[in-house]
Order: C-alpha cells, then structure tokens, then sequence
C-alpha cells in the first residue's frame, strides 16, 4: 500500500513584518543622508581621479620633453665646446669647472621651467574641475532635493485653502517621501474636519430655515388681520423683526460655510455691474439716513461667482451705510484695475476707528464697540463673510481707517 505522500510544508514566516517601517537591516534603506554622501564622495572621488591623471599626463609630457639634451657638444680636442640654444651659459668654449657649473645651471633652469609649466596646467585643470564639479553638484543637489519644491509648492496651494491638493510623491522611501506622506494624511485628517465642520454648519442651517420660514408665515397672517387687537400687532411686529433677524442669521451662517471653500465654477464677472447692483439695493436705504452714494465704477473683470461677489460689495456698502455720521455722510464705491489686480473699494464717512480694532471687525458676531445682541445694523457676520468669499475667490481685503472717521475697505482680486 503506497503511503500517503506528506502535506508540503508553508514557507517560514519572516522574522520582520514588511508593513512595519523597521527594516531588517535599516543602514541598507535609501536615505536622503546615505544618497548624499554616496553622491558626493563619488563625484569627490572622480574629480580626485581625474585631476591626478591630467596631472600624470602633464608630468609624462614634461619628462618626455625633458629627455632632449639642452646642449650638444662641438667639440672636445683640449677645450670643451658646446653649442646650447636654451642654454645661453654653454656657447662659449670653457674649461671643465666652467663646463660643469653651467651645466647644472642649465639642468636646474630647465627642472623649474618644468615644474613651473606644470604648476600652471595643474592650476588651469584644476578649475575647469571645479567648475565641472560644481556645476554637477548644483545639478544633482537640485534632483535630490526637487521633492522639496513640489511640498512647498502644495503647501502654499494648501495655504490658500485648497485643501484637496496632495502631494502624492514617488520614487525611493527616504525621508523626504516618509515627510511628504505625513503631509499627505495630515491634509487628508485637516479635509475631513473642514468638511464636517460645513457640512454640520450647512445642515444646521437648512434645518433652522424651516420653522423660521414657518414662524414668519404665521406671523404675517396674523397680522394681516383687520380685526387683531392693537397690542398683538405690535407684539406680532416685534417677533416678526427678531424672526427676519435670525433668518438674515441662518443666511450668514449658510453662506459663510459655503464660501470658506474654493469657487469651483468660475465666470467672468464685471466688478463695475456688481458694485452697481450693490448701490441700487442700498440707495433707498442710504436716502432715509441721509447718506450720499457716490464714486465711479470703471470695468474690472475678475473670474468668479458673481452671486457671491454681489455680496462682498452688498456687506461693504450696507455697512458703510449703517455705520456712518448721522448728518452730512457719504460713502464712495470704486472699482478699477490696478497693477494687474482688479480693485473694489468702498470709503465712508463714520466715527474714528480705532487701528487695533480693525482685525476684531472681521471676526464673526464682532462689531465696533457694541454689544454681541441688541443692534439693528445686522447679525455681526458681514465682514467675516467678505472676508470668506474674497479668500476664496484667492483675493484679499485690507481695511484702513480714514482720517477724520470712517473706514476705506480695499477688495483686491487677481484678474
């Protein structure tokens, strides 16, 4: 009876688990430190190898003209005569003291004449290597170090608020792939916090939208009875504004949570036509308190939303109208194009503000000197949200304040 042929045996296990970064022999790994010193003292070693063989070369050619005697001898009968052409202390005829002097003379001269020529081509060679050297280095600096310039170039993007750029780096795993990994799942954790956050803003927002539209609703209905008492129409007037309060609040909010990311579709937009609409939505209300409207809308062209770049200058002009000086204000709106940059500006008369106010005024729920509630003059958001829409738009905003009162709010975009 055959025997039954034994079950073949599994491999033995490693010894090191291949997903651990620990390696069985870690001086073998490909490091930036092992590369650089493998590439430098390379390229030392095959300079020193090259300037040792040119200076051989030049040794061997010096010797080899060398070997031809510096003089020739004429004639020996009695006196020693010898005829040289590099040797002007050989052509006369002399006795052999003479004779031997000159020649030792004539033999040192032509050693350091040499010597000297070989010193010369030794210099010469030596930086003609140099500047190879040099000029090979830069090179090979440059490619070793280049991964550095595309993590730097993301971060900036990242700096920007583009979140969803990654760097995605290939080749050996030394430690500028290990950093450009970490970067990597540092954005990708950064990303899905920032998306959590809108998302949770966004959402909270459309649910509040709701029973506030519902409140409103009911509101108008009851006051749009005939029949309602004095009282509850003044007391249905009073939650209507607090409820049309807390919806300008939830739209802030919503758009605030949109514009903190990148516009995703752009189009052209005319800042001039922009800045326009803004003024005619706030010319009635700027009439009532007094306030001139003035300044000329030249054409800038910018690429973006136009929605959301109506509300930059709707916030700027609405505020500039509110916050201003009871008699006699003016508020100036320009836009033009100025060193490559597309320029909205909105000036305006007002109360003096203070220099290290102007940082607080962009920050949500933060106004000038007031209370967090209890103003009429909007939900504290209008500055935070310019602010949101112009970074997102990879443009910036810079508030002065104006000599005399006020404040001169400076929208720039690239065009």
């Amino acid at each position: 009876m055959a025997s039954t042929p034994a079950p073949p045996q599994a491999p033995p296990k490693p010894t090191w688990d291949p997903r651990s970064p620990q390696m069985p022999f870690p001086w073998l790994r490909p490091t930036i430190r092992i590369r650089l010193t493998l590439l430098y003292g390379g390229m030392f070693l095959i300079a020193g190898i090259m300037l040792l063989s040119i200076i051989y070369l030049l040794a061997a050619q010096a010797i080899s003209t060398g070997n031809q005697p510096p003089f020739k001898i004429v004639s020996a009968t009695g006196l020693i005569k010898v005829a040289s052409t590099t040797c002007s202390g050989l052509t006369a005829e002399s006795g052999l003291t003479q004779f031997n002097s000159a020649v030792s003379a004539c033999i040192d001269h032509q050693r350091q004449a040499a010597l000297d020529d070989l010193l010369s081509r030794s210099l010469l060679a030596l930086l003609g290597l140099a500047v190879i050297a040099f000029a090979f280095g830069y090179a090979m600096a440059g490619r070793v170090l280049s991964p550095l310039g595309r993590i730097t170039r993301t971060a900036r993007a990242v700096a920007g608020s583009d979140l969803s750029r990654r760097i995605e780096l290939d080749g050996p795993d030394d430690e500028l792939k290990e950093l450009a990994d970490t970067f990597d799942d540092m954005l990708e954790r950064l990303q899905r916090a920032f998306t959590a956050q809108q998302r949770f803003v966004g959402n909270a927002s459309h649910e509040l939208r709701t029973p506030l539209a519902i409140n409103r609703t009911l509101l108008e209905v009851h006051l749009s009875d005939p029949g309602a008492p004095v009282e509850l129409q003044q007391l249905g007037k009073t939650l209507l504004a607090t409820n049309e309060r807390s919806e300008q609040l939830v739209e802030g909010l919503l758009l605030l949570a949109r514009s903190d990311n990148q516009v995703v579709e752009r189009r052209p937009v005319d800042l001039a036509e922009v800045a326009e609409q803004a003024v005619d939505q706030v010319h009635a209300e700027a009439a009532a308190k007094g306030v001139v409207i003035r300044g000329e809308q030249k054409t800038a062209v910018v690429q973006g939303n136009g929605v959301l770049l109506e509300r930059i200058a709707l916030n700027l002009v609405q505020n500039a109208v509110r916050y201003n000086v009871p008699e006699g204000g003016w508020v100036e709106v320009t836009t033009d194009v100025r060193h490559g940059q597309a320029v909205l500006v909105v000036s305006n008369t007002g109360p003096v503000v203070p220099a290290y106010e102007i940082d607080n005024l962009f920050e949500p729920f933060r106004r000038l000197r007031t209370e967090r509630t209890g103003s009429d003059k909007g939900v504290g958001l209008g500055l935070s949200i310019v602010r949101s829409v112009a970074r997102a738009h990879g443009g910036h905003i810079v508030a002065e304040p104006r000599e005399g009162g006020g404040l001169v709010m400076r929208v720039t975009f690239p065009v």
